[in-house]
Parts: C-alpha cells; structure tokens; sequence
C-alpha cells in the first residue's frame, strides 16, 4: 500500500481537487445567461405595400402634409419649416395632431438620414393613432 506524507490525520484531504474555482466560472457564467436571456425586444409594425404598382401613386398637394427627415443639421421639416432637434420638432408635431390625423400623410427622408431619427418619428405617429401615412421614394 503507498503511504503519502501527510497521511495522518486529515491528509486524505490534500489528494481531492479544489473546485472552488470551477463553482466560481460556473456561477458567473449562470448569472450572465439570467441577465442575458430575458432581455424584451422592441418592434414597430409597420405595414408595406404588397406589390409596386400598389406603393406608387400621384401625390396630391393641397391634401397633404409632409414631414422631411434631413440628414444634419436642421434634422426635421413640417411643411418646409426646419428644427434643429427631436426636443423642438415633437412640439410642433403635438400641436398639429389634428391636421396631421384629417391629412395625408407624406413621409420624406434623406437617404442619409438614421433609423433612430426615422423610429422616432414613426413611434410619434402609431402612439397618437396616425395610421395613414406614405413614404415617399424616389422612382429608378
């Protein structure tokens, strides 16, 4: 029988591994798979043309507004009238909630523009019942 050195009183203990490390990585890796993995996800419905011939039409002036997203600075237009930011534009918007719900609804954006300023915008109008709105595009 092979003896070890520390084979008296509680050496039994020197030959089991330490898995006080392992029980630490573990632990870390189940808290960030906890934090991780109800993270909610946020979407916008938005409803597309079905086909091209249903996307294109004329626009008609004196029956709508449009709203321009620029890329810079100014960043927002109402009917050609520039803002600086969302903080001065969403104003102007809230005042004009009634014109913009008995209106067509113009969308015009610079192709430059980001989708944060675009998301904005778009969660303005789905949050005050504006469902009737067009983006325009240009033809190829």
């Amino acid at each position: 029988m092979i003896n070890s050195p520390n084979a008296g009183a509680g050496g039994w203990r020197a030959l089991t591994p330490d898995i006080t490390p392992l029980l630490d990585i573990i632990f870390i890796v189940l808290v960030f798979l906890l934090l991780t993995a109800n993270m909610p996800l946020q979407s916008l419905e938005v409803d597309l043309p079905k086909s091209d011939s249903e996307a294109l039409s004329v626009v008609q002036e004196e029956k709508t507004m449009t709203i321009s997203l620029l890329a810079g600075s100014p960043a927002w237009a109402l009917q050609g009238e520039q803002y600086d930011d969302w903080a001065a534009f969403k104003p102007v918007l809230e005042q004009n909630l009634e014109a913009l719900k008995k209106t067509e609804l113009m969308l015009a954006s610079d192709a430059t523009v980001t989708v944060d300023n675009m998301m904005k915008l778009l969660a303005f109008l789905q949050e005050h019942n504006i469902q009737a709105t067009q983006i325009l595009m240009e033809e190829e």
